[in-house]
């Protein structure tokens, strides 16, 4: 036999043993359905995976990619070195102080260089805890996105100043911007840009309940006009009856039997028959996500035999204080990368994920709350690399970040504000890495008027985004299959930017 053959084969014994163990509910339909939809899947050819990070709280990214040459080290230096608590990191090479403030710039020591291939006549750096994003943008697997937001349309500050110029609705509100990013329209938006490129991609999958996957609980970037979003917690599928439940008062049979009533709709009320189709569903694909899950406690997912809480487990990171510590962003990344290592049992071709990383409303405490957020994020990207690596799926899969907006260039003691854009990284091995996308924002001085010098900063130097949300998602889309025509369809306001700048060439 083939291999591919074989893989089809395995597959299909896989749903097979699944689906027969719902007992009369795996009807001979059903079997057939997931054989089908697993030829399918094999002979679709390449699998293709985006993993949405999102960073909640907006992130401070003016502390996580840093221009270092003399202008602007001056410029950053000046305004972030503010009382009680500065927030200005030190220059590269200044060494640790063991001795300084757990968090502090002094303890943490200067920022980390990188060398972009184009470095716009200037030099960055990562923040000091992010040792291993380095490592990924030295390795040319991690590009960094300039000044990324929301935007109607390209804009100018004069533009921003005319209250008539179409802008993002919203701005510098949580919950809007979050839902702004996700799904381009403020709060209420009910369809994400994530589940969209699904809807589209959805027939090349074996079975349409694992085109949108969640670790993090519910998001609407995965929530498409028919695709819908199936939600997993770091442990595995989610079960009715409990984690890991398959009994009931000590009885299998009896546990089955309430699943049966649960999926059987008591009447012909529209209300009930979705909700005994759904609990139906749910059955289903989490029979078939055990039958087909990877183990956790073994290579690459992590090393033999550890449990997430031992100290070497890969998912521990180290925190700023210096210990050893659970990444929770670690952890989700683990469920993603070993349901994408179930991707022929499950049929799946086309996938988005989305994971979740909370914390970043830095108003105040922000040199170790931001530092140690760091850390988290580097450290994760870097497990996930290193699990897809040895997967030999690095070129399968895009990571990228996004979050509610960036903060204010100014710091208002401890902390920082709401501000706008925002610097990103993306990550895979698609990616041609180690370079900084888009122009580089100058930074500037307060100007005495309440605004600052620099053409790129707003009040309290927040960005002025230079690259929408909807330019970065139209390269990832491009990338993911989409043709020209889908990513006008999914990014409406795509039309209002130059055809020349709709690919940011951020991936081969």
């Amino acid at each position: 036999m083939s291999k591919p053959f074989d893989g089809a084969r395995r597959a299909f014994l896989q749903r097979a043993a699944a689906l027969s163990s719902l007992g009369a509910a795996a009807t001979p339909l059903a079997l057939n359905l997931a054989a089908l939809g697993t030829a399918s899947a094999q002979s679709a050819g390449d699998y293709k995976a985006l993993v949405c990070i999102f960073l909640s709280g907006g992130n401070d990214s003016f502390n996580m990619v840093l221009p270092t040459d003399t202008a602007s080290w001056s410029a950053y230096t000046s305004v972030r070195n503010q009382a009680p608590d500065p927030i200005a990191l030190r220059a590269p090479g200044v060494a640790a102080s063991a001795s300084a403030a757990v968090g502090s710039p002094d303890r943490l020591g200067g920022v980390l260089p990188i060398e972009p291939a184009d470095p716009q006549g200037r030099s960055f750096a990562l923040h000091p805890l992010m040792g291993g994003a380095r490592d990924l943008f030295a390795a040319g697997r991690l590009g960094v996105l300039a000044n990324v937001g929301p935007l109607v349309r390209p804009m100018t500050k004069a533009d921003y100043g005319n209250l008539a110029f179409p802008r993002p609705a919203s701005l510098f509100s949580h919950n809007d911007q979050q839902s702004t990013w996700q799904t381009l329209s403020p709060e209420g938006s009910t369809a994400g840009w994530g589940g969209r490129m699904g809807d589209l991609l959805v027939s090349g999958n074996g079975n349409a309940t694992f085109t949108s996957i969640s670790a993090a609980g519910n998001a609407v970037w995965l929530a498409g006009r028919s695709v819908l979003q199936y939600q997993v917690s770091t442990s595995g599928a989610m079960r009715i009856g409990g984690q890991g439940a398959t009994t009931l008062f000590g009885s299998a049979v009896a546990m089955e039997r309430m699943r049966s009533v649960m999926r059987t709709a008591r009447s012909a009320d529209l209300l009930a028959l979705d909700q005994a189709a759904i609990t139906g569903r749910s059955i289903d694909a989490e029979q078939l996500v055990s039958a087909s899950l990877p183990r956790a406690d073994q290579a690459p997912y992590d090393v033999a035999g550890a449990t997430a809480s031992a100290s070497h487990s890969l998912l521990q990171y180290d925190t700023v204080g210096g210990t050893r510590a659970l990444n929770p962003l670690a952890q989700q990344l683990q469920i993603v990368a070993r349901m994408i290592g179930a991707r022929t049992a499950l049929g799946a071709r086309r996938q988005v994920f989305f994971v979740n990383l909370g914390g970043f409303d830095t108003h105040d405490a922000q040199n170790r709350l931001h530092a140690d957020l760091m850390a988290r994020l580097s450290h994760a990207l870097a497990y996930f690399d290193g699990v897809l690596g040895a997967m030999g799926l690095r070129e399968s899969v895009t990571a990228f970040t996004a979050s509610d907006f960036g903060r204010t260039f100014t710091s208002n003691g401890d902390g920082t504000d709401h501000g706008w854009g925002a610097h990103h990284l993306v990550m895979g091995g698609a990616v041609r890495g180690r370079n900084v996308y888009g122009s580089f924002p100058q930074f500037g001085l307060p100007d005495g008027k309440g605004g600052f010098t620099s053409p790129d900063q707003l009040a309290n130097g927040a960005l002025l985004p230079q690259v929408s949300v909807e330019q970065l998602g139209a390269t990832l889309g491009r990338w993911f299959g989409l043709s020209d025509g889908q990513l006008l369809d999914v990014f409406p306001n795509l039309a209002h930017f130059d055809a020349s700048r709709r690919n940011l060439g951020f991936l081969g």
